[in-house]
């Protein structure tokens, strides 16, 4: 059995697409570098969705704007606040509405790759679409 120590404080992101914790850690800029205590668990059993990731990130809190990414790329995952080793805040990511200032637009041609402005998207059937270029994409496709 596979055992991983609790954390003071910090933040533990729960079904995962299997596959997608390590895109996860990259979301929240979680690298080499990060002092801290980090667990990536990956294809871990789940009576929910067969196999599922896990991320345990000691001395993070995940915002709400870094939470809004994790649903483009894991609908669905849960968020745990973890203080004082006990959890916090419990909630489940679901794709927000609109988007701003989160994301970067797939088209190489939209002004907001070459100038200095604040990403907006809106979603819509089918994706998200740019205010800017106005073209849909994938919600895995901005991050």
């Amino acid at each position: 059995m596979l055992k991983v120590d609790t954390i003071e404080m910090g933040t533990v992101v729960d079904h995962i697409k299997p596959g997608k914790g390590n895109r996860v850690l990259g979301i929240l800029g979680i690298g080499e570098e990060y002092p801290h205590r980090v667990a990536l668990m990956m294809h871990v059993p789940s009576e929910q969705s067969g196999t599922k990731d896990i991320v345990k990130i000691e001395g993070k809190v995940v915002d709400q704007t870094d939470a809004n990414i994790i649903a483009l790329i894991s609908p669905g995952a849960t968020i745990n606040i973890i203080k004082d080793e006990k959890v916090e805040q419990k909630y489940r990511v679901e794709l927000p509405e609109r988007l701003e200032g989160a994301g970067t637009c797939p088209n190489p041609n939209c002004i907001t790759n070459s100038e200095v402005t604040v990403n907006r998207f809106r979603k819509e059937e089918g994706g998200y679409r740019c205010h800017y270029c106005e073209r849909l994409f994938q919600a895995e496709e901005l991050v």
